[in-house]
């Protein structure tokens, strides 16, 4: 594994001639974002070596390479996700890439649905938290100490000082948005009531199917992390709702100005 993430990089640094300092990771009818980066090299993952394919509508499927703001970034427009049959590692391996290519945090986004009975359809919530419902790990397995430890620290796994930024730029944008406890579950059915039920009295705040494998990846190399999750539907007893695909995807395309604001601002900070 540890050759092909190296394999992988390099042929990557061969078509791009800048250095990234920041990874972004989007997700369910977030590509938006891509629009305020000013692109230097766009490669479609089919085309990188050892990379996985995006399958599902809503993500582009290219690694895009520019400037947002005054920062060299490296995109994920599209990501992928356990319920498409990738192993654990095959989900790490974008993040790890990324790593080697020289980022030094992560920013990811994605739509999920919200558990929390104060929250709102199309609200903003932004990750301190996380509870990890999948059936396995991206660490599992042998562990390559140039990566990083084999028992990693996950004490801080998105990055306070990021948060309160966060926090700082909406307030000061008039933007709401929530704090909160990200569950992951494989997916790709979305909940039942009793499940809903479930990840509240658990601790969660919100439910979704991503986010949870690339941020242990990136925490276990030593890269910061911020996540902001759209709330595009409600587990909430009462307002529970028949959800489709398009539905989740339409909330996300509507809220993402914001989100899309927030996340240049922070990432404009650093």
């Amino acid at each position: 594994m540890l050759q092909r993430i190296k394999d992988t990089a390099a042929y990557i640094e061969a078509k791009v001639g800048l250095k990234p300092e920041v990874g972004i990771v989007l997700g369910t009818g977030l590509g938006g974002l891509v629009q305020e980066i000013e692109i230097d090299t766009a490669i479609p993952y089919e085309e990188i070596p050892n990379f996985p394919v995006s399958t599902v509508e809503g993500h582009s499927g290219k690694l895009i390479f520019g400037t947002l703001g005054s920062k060299n970034i490296v995109a994920m427009q599209g990501r992928f996700h356990f319920y498409e049959g990738y192993a654990f590692q095959e989900l790490a391996l974008p993040i790890r890439v990324m790593k080697f290519l020289g980022i030094e945090r992560l920013f990811v986004s994605n739509a999920c649905g919200g558990v929390n009975p104060d929250f709102e359809i199309g609200d903003l919530m932004i990750l301190d938290d996380h509870v990890n419902l999948l059936p396995g790990n991206p660490l599992l397995g042998p562990n390559y100490d140039e990566l990083g430890p084999r028992f990693p620290d996950m004490s801080e796994p998105y990055d306070h000082q990021l948060i309160a930024k966060a926090k700082e730029i909406a307030a000061a944008n008039n933007i709401k948005v929530q704090t909160g406890t990200y569950a992951v579950v494989s997916g790709p059915c979305l909940e039942t009531p009793a499940e809903y039920r479930y990840i509240f009295n658990i601790g969660a705040d919100a439910v979704g199917m991503s986010t949870v494998p690339e941020v242990i990846t990136a925490r276990h190399m030593g890269i910061s992390c911020f996540a902001i999750s759209i709330i595009t539907d409600l587990g909430v007893p009462g307002k529970i709702v028949e959800v489709t695909h398009e539905d989740v995807q339409r909330v996300a395309e509507e809220a993402e100005p914001k989100m899309t604001l927030i996340m240049k601002e922070l990432i404009n900070s650093l």
